[in-house]
C-alpha cells in the first residue's frame, strides 16, 4: 500500500491536503480515501458501528495516527472500495495532484548513521578510522521538524553558507507506540517507509564539529521526505533471510542549470550495518516512541557530494539545480534548488 498526501493543481495555494492510496502499481491513480470511507460507509450502515476508520473523517495521516489507527487499518479502505462508475471522482489522476509530505508534522526524527560505506569515508577524509563503538552503538542525533519538505519543494542554502549538499537517506515511520523494544520485533512498529533527503550545510557543519556537539544549523534548515508511504509488506520479496534491509538500489542524479544530468550516488539499503529493528531498539531504550516519529538510515554510501564531489559534479549544489533521489520500490523524490528568499520560509502547506 502507497499513502500520499496530495491536493489538485489547481487547487489554492494552502488548501488542504487529502489523504489517499494508490490503486495501481504505477501510482499513476489515487483513491481519495475519505470518499471511500463515506462510500462504504453509506453502503453498508453496519460499518459505521463497526470499525474504527469509519468512526470520525480521515483529513490527513497526522490525525489519523492521533486518533489511535495504524496505517495498516486505510487498507481496508482500499480493498473494499469498488468504483461506482467508469470516471468516479473518488479515482483521482496522478498527473493532475501536486504531492505532499507523506506525514506533514512528524513528532520526532531522529537520524541514524547505519551505513559503513559513508561512515568510513568520513573518518578516512579527517584521517582517522572508524571507532570501534560505532560498530556496537547504532548512533543518532534529534534533527529539526519544523522544516518539512515535500516532493518538488524548494530547498537552499541557509545564510551564511554556499556548500548545500544533499544525503541520501531511507526513512521509516512509527505508527504504533513502544518503549524497550527488542530489535527482533522492533520493525512491528513501523508502519511504513519513505525516502529522506537529509540537506546539510556543509561549511556550516565544519565550522559546528569543531567544539563536538550539534549537529546544528549546517543540518537544520531543511528535511525533505517523500513521495509516499510505502507499507512494509511492499518490500517484504526484497528482503532476503537474516539482511539488514531489503536488496533495493538508492540513487541520486542531479540535473544541473544546462540541463546536464550527472549520476552521483549508486548505493544499496541491503549494505546498512544495522537494520530498522536494531535502530529500534537504540531508539526505544528508557523512553517512549510515538506514532509519527520519524527514523532516518543516515546517509548511504555514495549518498551525498561531500564523498564524491570531485569525481561527479566537482561543486556543491547551486541555484537552478535539481536533486532527484530515488529507492526502488520507494519513488522517486524530487527537490529544485533556488536561491535563498530574503526572508526564508517554508513553503505554504
Amino acid at each position: 500500500m502507497k499513502i500520499a498526501h496530495v491536493r489538485e493543481r489547481s487547487a489554492p495555494i494552502g488548501s488542504p491536503f487529502r489523504l489517499v492510496a494508490a490503486v495501481d502499481p504505477s501510482a499513476s491513480e489515487w483513491l481519495d480515501l475519505d470518499l471511500a470511507r463515506r462510500r462504504l460507509a453509506a453502503a453498508g450502515p453496519r460499518r459505521s458501528h463497526g470499525g474504527a476508520i469509519f468512526q470520525r473523517p480521515i483529513s490527513t495521516l497526522d490525525a489519523h495516527l492521533a486518533g489511535g489507527l495504524r496505517v495498516a487499518a486505510l487498507a481496508e479502505l482500499i480493498d473494499d472500495f469498488v468504483p461506482a462508475e467508469e470516471d468516479d471522482e473518488a479515482i483521482l489522476d496522478a498527473a493532475d495532484l501536486t504531492f505532499g509530505p507523506p506525514i506533514l508534522r512528524p513528532t520526532s526524527l531522529r537520524d541514524f548513521y547505519a551505513f559503513e560505506g559513508h561512515v568510513a569515508t568520513m573518518w578516512a577524509r579527517r584521517g582517522g578510522e572508524v571507532p570501534e563503538a560505532w560498530y556496537r552503538l547504532p548512533i543518532f542525533y534529534f534533527s529539526n521538524v519544523s522544516e518539512i519538505r515535500g516532493p518538488d519543494d524548494p530547498v537552499w542554502a541557509p545564510a551564511g553558507s554556499v556548500e548545500l549538499d544533499f544525503e541520501l537517506e531511507v526513512c521509516a515511520l512509527v505508527d504504533a507506540p513502544a518503549r524497550d523494544l527488542a530489535a527482533d520485533e522492533a520493525e512491528s512498529v513501523i508502519g511504513g517507509f519513505t525516502i529522506f533527503n537529509d540537506w546539510s550545510a556543509r561549511d556550516l557543519q565544519r565550522d559546528e564539529t569543531t567544539v563536538r556537539l550539534g549537529p546544528a544549523k549546517g543540518k537544520d534548515f531543511a528535511s525533505t521526505i517523500g513521495p509516499w508511504l510505502v507499507t512494509p509488506d511492499e518490500l517484504a520479496s526484497a528482503r532476503a533471510a537474516g539482511g539488514t534491509g531489503p536488496d533495493l538500489q538508492m540513487t541520486v542524479d542531479v540535473i544541473t542549470v544546462d540541463g546536464r544530468s550527472v549520476p552521483i550516488t549508486r548505493g544499496g539499503w541491503a549494505s546498512a550495518h544495522f537494520s530498522f529493528g536494531q535502530m529500534l531498539e537504540r531508539a526505544s531504550g528508557d523512553v517512549r516512541l510515538r506514532p509519527g516519529d520519524l527514523i532516518g538510515s543516515g546517509t548511504v554510501g555514495t549518498g551525498c557530494l561531500l564523498e564524491v564531489r570531485d569525481e561527479t559534479l566537482g561543486r556543491y549544489l547551486e541555484p537552478g539545480d535539481e536533486v532527484v533521489a530515488r529507492i526502488e520500490r520507494l519513488g522517486e523524490l524530487r527537490t529544485p534548488i533556488v536561491a535563498r528568499p530574503d526572508q526564508a520560509a517554508q513553503p505554504a502547506r
